[in-house]
């Protein structure tokens, strides 16, 4: 009988739901058509000329010389080695981030601890600071002057100007992705999951695998996706920590500056047409994955 009463219950709720949306929904199509015809023209007017014509420009600015010059532009060797690069220092920062959104999200979903609010602040804080500014704080850690720099000269270690400089100065600018995009989805959750897992004798790391790991697959998804694209693009921090050494630590952004600056549209656009087909592919697959993510939610939901 009890159960009966609570499955009405939750009906009920249900359909009071649903009738409050359709009811917003009806209210928004009372608005008489002339608005609904301005605000719509006013939104796709701004997306063509701010979103859909700048990239329509690259396009047609790197195959302006034809394909060939396109493609021997991607090919040559300093073009190579920015992607290779730009690549490279994807894959590590993602890598890390990835670790780090896991543990943090998992940690601020499920546990209460002293300092809690602090952490999701700081990991805010890259979102809040200029990239320049990230890059300039390497620079005082690691530089030749820097609080590190005398240390790591004696060790024979590079960090600026090197690999491991544009890795860092990227990882901490791609800091709050993943986590970013964890952390409401495993509070949501909640823990329930996790402790009936627990009190049938699995192990953290079974836990881990087999039910909390599935129940967030496309939210990991979504942020490395927004993660390896923001990656990517990242100019800022990575110009100040580069040291704009041709064909050694030019990632494709700062090529493309170079590029410009040379009065090489072609090979410029080029690389500037490879970040703006990532940035379609990453608006495709996003869109996709908020699919599946609304779709988890509204299973949730009954």
């Amino acid at each position: 009988m009890a159960m009966q009463i609570t499955d009405s219950a939750m009906l009920d709720t249900s359909g009071a739901k649903a009738r409050v949306r359709a009811a917003a929904q009806e209210n928004i199509r009372t608005e008489p058509a002339a608005v609904r015809i301005a605000i719509i023209t006013i939104a796709v007017s701004f997306l063509t000329i701010f979103v859909v014509l700048p990239l329509v420009l690259v396009f047609a600015q790197a195959f302006s010389k034809g394909v060939v010059a396109y493609v021997a532009a991607l090919a040559e060797p300093e073009a190579l080695a920015a992607i290779r690069l730009t690549l490279l220092v994807a894959a590590i920062s993602v890598t890390l981030n990835l670790a780090f959104g896991l543990v943090a999200a998992w940690a601020i979903a499920k546990f209460d601890f002293p300092g809690k609010t602090f952490l999701i602040t700081l990991i805010d804080l890259p979102l809040s600071v200029s990239p320049v500014i990230s890059g300039l704080v390497f620079v005082l850690l690691f530089g030749a002057q820097g609080y590190f720099g005398s240390w790591l000269r004696e060790h024979d270690i590079q960090i600026l100007f090197a690999v491991p400089g544009i890795a860092l100065a990227t990882t901490f600018v791609t800091f709050p992705f993943v986590a970013r995009a964890l952390i409401p989805l495993m509070q949501e959750q909640g823990t329930q999951e996790e402790e009936a897992a627990i009190s049938l004798g699995a192990s953290g790391l079974q836990t881990f695998f087999r039910v909390t790991l599935p129940n967030i697959k496309w939210g990991v998804l979504y942020g490395v996706l927004l993660c390896n694209a923001r990656a990517m693009g990242e100019f800022g921090a990575v110009s100040v920590v580069s040291g704009h050494i041709r064909g050694e630590t030019n990632t494709m952004p700062l090529l493309v500056e170079i590029l410009y600056d040379e009065y090489q549209f072609v090979a410029a656009f080029a690389i500037a047409s490879l970040l703006a087909m990532l940035a379609l592919i990453t608006l495709i697959a996003k869109t996709i994955l908020e699919r599946h993510l609304d779709e988890g939610h509204d299973v949730n939901d009954h």
